[in-house]
C-alpha cells in the first residue's frame, strides 16, 4: 500500500468545480452571492485547499447558505453565532482552513460582539461578509450597513440612523487584514480571496454583493459606475491611509485596506501551553485545577 504522501502527490490537481456540492443554490435570480461563492471557488483551487481539511462555518440570512453550496466540512449555525463555531473548530483543530462567512445583518447587528472579539484575537481564519446592505431573507428590513436616508420595508420616510462600514470596524477592532470587493468584480474579488485566505491571523474581506430583489435591480450598474483601485504607493499597513476610503457614498474603492503581521491566538496559546508545562513531569491533574481555585480545597 502506498504511503499517504505518494498518494497525495498522485492526486489530480482541484478544480473550481471540484469545491461545488450537489446543492442547487436558491438565491434570487441575480443575486451578488452566486458571484461571491463562484469566486469562492476559484480562490479555493487556486490554493488547493483540500476540501478534507477545510470548513466553512456561517450563520443566518440568505449569504449564509452558502456553507450548503461548498464541497468541504459546513455548518449552518443560528443567527450571528458563525464566528464562535469557527472560532471554537480553529482553536481545537488548528491545521484546518476554517472560513467564516455570513450576511452584514448577522456579522454586524446580532453577530456584532463576536466580530469584535474575534478580529482582537487575532485568529487565524477567515470571515467574508456579503454586504448587500438590507435584510433580504427576511424581506428587506433595515441593516446597519443600509445608507442613511434609504427607505425599507422597515423605514418607509428613510433611514434615520448612519449607516456603518464594516471594514473601518474591523480595522478599529484590531483584524490583520481587512479588504473590499465587489462581487460583479470576479477577477479582483478572487485575488482579494486568495490573499485572505493565505494570510495568518484574521483576515476579514467586505464583499459588496447587491441585493437585487430589495436594493433594487439597477445596484451592480451603480455599484459598478462607482468602481475604484487604490491609488498606487498606498501603504496598507498604515490605519490613517485607510480611513479615507471608510464610509464612502460616491466611490466604491476595493482592495487590501489594511495589513500588519502579528502573532495569532493559536500562536500565543501555543506559547502559553509550553510556558505552562516547562518543568512538569505530567499532565495537571484536576485536584491541582480545584486548589487553584479554592486553597483549602
Amino acid at each position: 500500500m502506498s504511503s499517504a504522501v505518494e498518494t497525495a502527490a498522485e492526486l489530480p490537481r482541484l478544480q473550481p468545480g471540484d469545491y461545488k456540492s450537489n446543492l442547487k443554490p436558491v438565491w434570487c435570480a441575480g443575486c451578488g452571492d452566486y458571484g461571491v461563492v463562484t469566486g469562492l471557488y476559484r480562490a479555493m483551487a487556486e490554493l488547493q485547499m483540500e476540501p478534507w481539511n477545510t470548513v466553512v462555518v456561517s450563520g443566518i440570512g440568505c449569504s449564509s447558505r452558502l456553507p450548503g453550496y461548498v464541497a468541504t466540512y459546513g455548518f449552518n449555525s443560528v443567527h450571528g453565532r458563525a464566528l464562535p463555531l469557527a472560532s471554537g473548530m480553529k482553536v481545537a483543530r488548528p491545521e484546518l482552513n476554517v472560513v467564516a462567512v455570513g450576511g452584514d445583518g448577522d456579522g454586524l447587528a446580532i453577530g456584532g460582539n463576536h466580530f469584535m472579539h474575534n478580529a482582537r484575537r487575532n485568529l487565524d481564519l477567515t470571515y467574508i461578509i456579503m454586504d448587500n446592505e438590507i435584510y433580504g431573507l427576511t424581506k428587506g428590513q433595515v441593516a446597519p450597513t443600509t445608507p442613511s436616508g434609504d427607505k425599507t420595508k422597515s423605514t418607509y420616510y428613510g433611514n434615520p440612523e448612519p449607516a456603518v462600514d464594516p471594514c473601518e470596524l474591523a480595522i478599529a477592532f484590531g483584524a490583520t487584514w481587512v479588504g473590499r470587493a465587489f462581487s460583479g468584480d470576479l477577477k479582483t474579488m478572487v485575488d482579494l480571496m486568495v490573499q485572505a485566505l493565505k494570510h495568518r491571523g484574521f483576515s476579514f474581506l467586505n464583499v459588496m454583493s447587491p441585493c437585487v430583489t430589495w436594493r433594487g435591480d439597477d445596484q451592480f450598474k451603480v455599484m459598478k459606475a462607482k468602481l475604484r483601485s487604490l491609488p498606487e504607493g498606498y501603504d496598507r499597513s498604515s490605519r490613517a491611509s485607510a480611513a479615507p476610503y471608510t464610509r464612502e457614498t460616491e466611490t466604491l474603492t476595493t482592495g487590501v485596506l489594511y495589513e500588519v503581521q502579528q502573532p495569532s491566538l493559536v500562536d500565543r496559546l501555543t506559547d502559553l501551553k509550553v510556558r505552562a508545562q516547562a518543568g512538569r513531569t505530567g499532565p495537571v491533574t484536576t485536584d491541582e485545577v480545584l486548589r487553584s481555585f479554592m486553597p483549602a480545597f
